[in-house]
């Protein structure tokens, strides 16, 4: 059995680590692949980085597309085969007119709460603009959906399952960018990156709206290094590419930025 305590000594998202280990223990005693719930970035980025040290176990994340952002985990012995085709999830369209009454991922996530539905249900809403969104849901709750999402604000809709490979994803664009900054700290790389003013980004940080490699930074100082990713909430990710120092012995740094 693994050390549960010990594995949940300092960690950010206990609730749900203590709920992955937990899993894993069944994993190691029954060698059966077990599934979590849909889980946010920051927990699966924890888990990996918890876990995946471990000998008995592998894990694998899976949200019904290759750059979902929520997923579910599957955990199984190491000597057991791990593929997505193991992670249960199914896709759903909500279909209606939304030409008038314009409705967000807020609103679609709202209604579909509003049916019963608890948020670890539900992976990604991809919003389609005025014909509606799609969403991701565990499989058992497919008929309840089906049956119960009815209207979203004003707008009745209907709501039916699709294959995954109906999936509407729109690639993410890319910004390639290069910026010379007298050091490596968080508000200066992030501020040149989404292209703020460097006041701006330290708010934004003090207000925990910014995430290094999916763990909430609050301290504008913090340094970054190449290969991390910056994430800001409703702005998108920056991901810190190759760093040099110039002959003035400034940073130049590579940027690249996910819109």
């Amino acid at each position: 059995m693994l050390p549960r305590e010990e594995l949940l000594k300092g960690a950010e998202n206990r609730d749900e680590l203590a709920r992955i280990v937990d899993l894993a223990n069944q994993a190691i005693k029954t060698w059966e692949v077990v599934c979590t719930d849909f889980l946010a970035p920051p927990a699966i980025a924890e888990a990996h980085t918890i876990l995946g040290r471990l000998t008995e176990i592998h894990l694998l994340a899976w949200g019904g597309y290759p750059q979902a952002e929520r997923q579910r985990l599957a955990i199984a012995r190491s000597e057991v085969p791990l593929d997505a085709s193991q992670v249960p999830v199914m896709a759903l369209d909500i279909a209606g007119n939304f030409l008038f009454d314009t409705a967000t991922h807020r609103d679609f996530l709202g209604s579909m709460l509003g049916t019963g539905l608890v948020r670890e249900k539900t992976g990604d809403i991809i919003v389609l603009g005025e014909r509606g969104a799609q969403a991701i849901v565990v499989p058992e709750l497919v008929d309840f959906l089906e049956m119960s999402l009815t209207q979203v604000r004003s707008v009745p809709v209907k709501t039916t399952r699709i294959e995954l490979s109906e999936l509407k994803i729109r690639e993410p664009k890319k910004k390639e960018l290069t910026t010379v900054e007298a050091s490596l700290r968080l508000d200066a790389i992030a501020s040149a990156g989404f292209g703020m003013s460097r006041s701006k980004m330290v708010e934004l940080i003090d207000a925990g709206d910014v995430r290094v490699n999916w763990k909430e930074i609050t301290q504008a100082s913090s340094l970054v290094k190449s290969g991390d990713l910056i994430a800001i909430r409703g702005k998108g990710r920056l991901e810190v590419g190759e760093v040099a120092i110039t002959k003035k012995e400034r940073y130049r740094v590579q940027l690249t930025r996910f819109i």
